[in-house]
C-alpha cells in the first residue's frame, strides 16, 4: 500500500519573506525562537528575519554543520527557557534540522536517541511537537518541506529522526535570500538537490505525484545550476533551484537509497564533511549499481531521467553527472575529501544501519557498498 501525503504550505517567491508576520499570527506563534549559524547572522539575514516580526524573537546561533545531541541541548535549553511556543528555522539543512530536533525535544521526554527511525522513534513523535516555520538560504536539502531531521547522536551515529509531525507547517521560499550564496555552495547545495531528484525517483516504492515532482525537479535544477553559479545575480537560476531544492524534498516521503545511507554514515564519521558534496561524489557509482534493477528497467528510469536532463536517452547518466560535478568545480573523488580505505569497515557498517539502505531499488550488500566506495575513492 502507497502513502501520498502532502502537508506543508509553501509560501514561494520573491519577497515571501514579508508574510513572516502573518504566518505566525495564522499558527498562533507568540514566542518564536530562530534556529540559525553565525554566517546567517554575519551576513545580514537574520535582521531582515527580524525586522518583518511584531516583537524580538529569542534567537539561538550555534547551529554547526552537521548538527548534534550537544547543540540540540543547549537550543531546548533556550527555547524552555525563554519559554517559546514555535521555532523558525533560517539558514540551510543544518538549522532546519536542528529545528525540528527543538520542535520534538522540547515537548516531548527523553534523550534524542529515542527519537530516530531506526530505534522506534517514528511512534514516539506526536502532535505536541512544536510548530515549525522555516525559511531556507539555499537550495539544496529542501528540508523546509520534509518530514524528516539528519542529526548526530552522542555516540557518533548521524540518524533521521522521522515523523509526519515535524514536517514544517510552512515554508516561506525566498529565493532573493540566495543572492549571495558563494559559488561552491550553490554548487554543492545544488548538487544535492539534484542527488534528491535522482535518488527518490529511482526508490522503488509506488508514488507517481512525487516521481513526478522529482523529475520536474531534476528539470530544473539540471538546466540551471551552473547559471547559478557562474551568475550569482540570476534570478530565474535562483528561483529554478529553490523550487528544484523544494521538490526533491516533496518527494523523499518515496525514500532514498545508498547515495544517503554512505553520505549519512561518513558525515557521522566526520561532521565537517558536506553533504551535498558527498552526494555528488557517491550519486555515479549508486547510478551504476542500481541501473540493472527490476523497477530500474521495467519503468526505464535511466532514459526518463536523461530526458529530463535535457540529455539523449542513450546517455551514460552516471558519467553525466560526474561530467557536471567537474564543470562545477566540485570533488569528484572521496580522496580529495581525506577519505581512506581504511575508513571502509566503519562507513559501511553506518550505511547498513541507516534509514535509506532500505528503501534502495537493490539490497546492497557488504561488497556492494565497498564496490561503490572504491569506485569513488
Amino acid at each position: 500500500m502507497a502513502l501520498i501525503n502532502y502537508v506543508t504550505q509553501v509560501q514561494f517567491g520573491d519577497g515571501s519573506i514579508a508574510l513572516l508576520q502573518d504566518e505566525c499570527t495564522r499558527l498562533g506563534i507568540q514566542r518564536p525562537m530562530i534556529v540559525t549559524d553565525e554566517g546567517i547572522c554575519q551576513a545580514g539575514l537574520l535582521d531582515r528575519i527580524q525586522d518583518v516580526l511584531a516583537r524580538h524573537a529569542t534567537v539561538f546561533d550555534q547551529t554547526p554543520p552537521n548538527p548534534g545531541e550537544g547543540a540540540l541541548r543547549a537550543a531546548v535549553a533556550l527555547y524552555l527557557e525563554q519559554e517559546c511556543d514555535g521555532v523558525i528555522a533560517l539558514g540551510g539543512g543544518s538549522p532546519i534540522d536542528l529545528a525540528k530536533g527543538v520542535a520534538v525535544c522540547a515537548t516531548h521526554p527523553g534523550p534524542l536517541h529515542q527519537f530516530a527511525v531506526i530505534e522506534g522513534g517514528l511512534a514516539r513523535i506526536t502532535s505536541a511537537t512544536a510548530p515549525v516555520i522555516a525559511i531556507p538560504t539555499t537550495a539544496g536539502t529542501g528540508s523546509e518541506v520534509g518530514r524528516g531531521a539528519i542529526l548526530i547522536l552522542d555516540d557518533g551515529r548521524k540518524v533521521g529522526v522521522i515523523s509526519p509531525h515535524i514536517v514544517p507547517k510552512v515554508a516561506i521560499c525566498d529565493p532573493e535570500l540566495t543572492l549571495g550564496l558563494p559559488a561552491y555552495m550553490t554548487a554543492a547545495t545544488g548538487m544535492d538537490a539534484i542527488a534528491h531528484c535522482m535518488e527518490t525517483f529511482m526508490a522503488p516504492a509506488f508514488n507517481p505525484p512525487a516521481d513526478g515532482i522529482a523529475l520536474d525537479g531534476l528539470r530544473r535544477a539540471w538546466a540551471h545550476i551552473e547559471t547559478a553559479v557562474r551568475e550569482p545575480s540570476n534570478r530565474e537560476a535562483r528561483l529554478n533551484m529553490m523550487s528544484a531544492s523544494m521538490q526533491g524534498a516533496l518527494a523523499f516521503q518515496k525514500g532514498l537509497g545508498c547515495v544517503h545511507s554512505l553520505s549519512h554514515s561518513l558525515g557521522g564519521l566526520n561532521p565537517r564533511l558536506h553533504h551535498g558534496t558527498l552526494n555528488a561524489i557517491l550519486l555515479p557509482a549508486v547510478i551504476r549499481f542500481n541501473a540493472d534493477a527490476d523497477t530500474m528497467v521495467q519503468d526505464d528510469k535511466l532514459a526518463r531521467m536523461a530526458q529530463a536532463m535535457g540529455l539523449p536517452v542513450s546517455t551514460d547518466v552516471a558519467m553525466a553527472v560526474h561530467d557536471m560535478t567537474v564543470r562545477l568545480g566540485l570533488p569528484t573523488r572521496l580522496s580529495e575529501l581525506d577519505v581512506t580505505s581504511a575508513m571502509f569497515d566503519t562507513i559501511i557498517t553506518g550505511a547498513l544501519a541507516d534509514h535509506s539502505h532500505k528503501t534502495n531499488p537493490v539490497d546492497a550488500s557488504v561488497d556492494d557498498y565497498r564496490r561503490m566506495l572504491e569506485l569513488s575513492l
